[in-house]
């Protein structure tokens, strides 16, 4: 019974390394399965300003900490492996990883997040990593004197402009509105910002290049306009989609594929919460990723109190 455990979790971003970390304090033994590498959507954070009781922190090492906690309380954490089957429906929970390994456990917490959200525009695909990038934080400082282009009208967006002017020589903003979706900290900052330009009610239509991107069209909503911007490179924060496709049928998902969760976390099957990005919410940021994380532990564990109680009085009989 190596491979069995009292919960299984999904996913190693905040809201799964939290409930890590809530689990196994609580003496619930607990695996954590992740696809990707530990951290989630965090590791993609330059800075995090926010997160209370710690005035800056780089993404990546807010999730190291994290990590490091889960473990020192027994949590086992598996990561940068492919889950290849699920089985939630029944008490005792099955989940295959690499086509070869059977995990088993009593419960699931499903926290696998999100992934960037694309602008579908002509040419995406190919100058993906060759000029278009959805992470400042991993390709920022290939753009040093560079000009780039920031797309999208909300926190991180503007958020990740600032940061990406400590590379970059011009940070040009695109956006499909007239006006910003992010808080007005973030407006002001990024205005303020000698750096950078905006132009707004606009969108990008397609990406030109050989080898990699040189420049792109640019379309005017209003007048259906299009213009050719030479440019180095191209920064895409138009938000996330939630990393539930594996899930269709297996959970009750809304119309945008979140999965539909009460306020415990829990799902239409019994033993299956969910957290995090992947979730039916409003907003999405790391402190809020984490009270889901923190609720999902909570509801779960004391679903395993009940559940072993039940088997107590079975085997009692």
């Amino acid at each position: 019974m190596n491979n069995h455990f009292d919960v299984i979790v999904i996913g190693a971003g905040a809201a799964g390394l939290t409930a890590g970390i809530y689990l196994s304090r609580a003496k619930v033994s607990t695996l954590i399965l992740n696809e990707g590498a530990v951290g989630g959507q965090m590791v993609l954070t330059h800075e995090i300003a926010n997160y209370p009781g710690v005035e800056n922190i780089s993404g990546y090492e807010l999730a190291r900490i994290m990590k490091t906690q889960a473990q020192k309380f027994g949590c086992v954490i598996k990561s940068n492996l492919k889950i290849t089957s699920m089985t939630l429906e029944e008490k005792t929970k099955k989940i295959e990883v690499n086509n070869k390994d059977i995990y088993t456990s009593n419960a699931v917490i499903i926290a696998t997040g999100g992934k960037s959200r694309t602008i579908g525009a002509i040419g995406e695909d190919r100058f993906k990593g060759k000029g278009i990038s959805y992470c400042a934080t991993c390709d920022g400082d290939f753009f040093q004197d560079k000009e780039i282009i920031v797309v999208g009208g909300g926190n991180s967006a503007l958020e990740e402009a600032v940061s990406l002017t400590k590379y970059a020589s011009k940070v040009t903003v695109i956006h499909q509105f007239d006006h910003f979706q992010a808080l007005q900290h973030y407006v002001e900052e990024a205005e303020n910002n000698s750096k950078i330009d905006f132009i707004m009610e606009s969108k990008i239509v397609e990406f030109i290049g050989d080898e990699k991107l040189t420049s792109v069209k640019i379309q005017n909503v209003d007048t259906q306009e299009i213009t050719e911007k030479q440019i180095d490179g191209v920064f895409i924060f138009i938000g996330y989609v939630p990393n539930t496709e594996n899930l269709e049928g297996i959970v009750e998902l809304n119309q945008w594929k979140e999965i539909i969760v009460d306020k415990n976390m829990i799902t239409n099957i019994p033993g299956v919460f969910a957290a995090g990005d992947s979730i039916q919410k409003k907003y999405r940021q790391v402190t809020t990723a984490v009270a889901d994380g923190t609720v999902a532990a909570l509801s779960a564990s004391e679903y395993i109190n009940e559940f072993k109680k039940e088997l107590s009085l079975v085997n009692a009989v």
